[in-house]
């Protein structure tokens, strides 16, 4: 199933709720926050408690991507915030077996990510226990950013495993996400799309939403051994 996820990191911060609003019902299937500590990336944006002060405003879901050092520190805030799935990094401190069981004990979604540079094998041990993971298609720390065509070997990689031990898993892919791009994405193998400057610039988010939806799932139906 394909869903798109608009990247609040482009929203505009000053109405941030409105914000948040205006793209469920311009259709998202869920809202992609990413929470940058401005040492693991080079950029600070916003913690739990901006993501507790949105919650009460929509039932829609919330995936927090915490790209922070030290992820399992702050799993039981992130939890009491409000975010349904709960993605962090592989690169991080944090033990990742141990970070994931934190995540299914608050009763949470689990999701890991992995960066450009990093071999994405070292995510495939972990994959039965997860939820979905999350490719960077660019490097993590600002929207905007070109998509790095070298990433779709990571998803197609990721889809074969998950095929191969009869996972259905999420795969997302999350950078340079747009109607150039996430026909690539789709037909390599992911099904979920996170996209910030695509839908927030355009002049009308539903559309931009409704195209990008429609251009991976006539890609997915062109691949069917590819979507899930």
């Amino acid at each position: 199933m394909v869903k798109i996820a608009p990247s609040m990191l482009s929203c505009d911060f000053s109405r941030f709720g409105e914000e948040l609003i205006r793209m469920e019902k311009a259709g998202a299937d869920l809202i992609h926050l990413d929470v940058m500590d401005g040492c693991f990336v080079p950029n600070i944006t916003f913690g739990a408690p901006i993501i507790k002060s949105l919650r009460p405003l929509s039932g829609i879901t919330f995936d927090a991507h915490l790209m922070i050092i030290e992820p399992l520190r702050y799993i039981e805030d992130f939890a009491l915030a409000g975010a349904d799935i709960i993605t962090f990094n592989i690169e991080a401190r944090s033990p990742v077996s141990q970070t994931i069981n934190a995540i299914k004990q608050a009763g949470r979604k689990a999701s890991l990510c992995v960066k450009p540079g990093t071999p994405v094998e070292l995510l495939f041990e972990h994959l039965d226990l997860l939820d979905m993971v999350l490719v960077m298609t660019v490097e993590p720390g600002f929207g905007g950013q070109s998509f790095i065509p070298e990433t779709l070997t990571k998803i197609r990689l990721l889809r074969e495993e998950c095929t191969r031990r009869g996972l259905d898993l999420d795969i997302q892919a999350d950078g340079g996400i747009s109607r150039q791009t996430v026909g690539s994405a789709a037909r390599a193998g992911a099904n979920v799309f996170v996209a910030g400057s695509a839908i927030f610039n355009a002049p009308q988010a539903a559309d931009a939403i409704d195209e990008l939806r429609l251009i991976a799932q006539r890609e997915m139906r062109q691949n069917p051994e590819e979507s899930i």
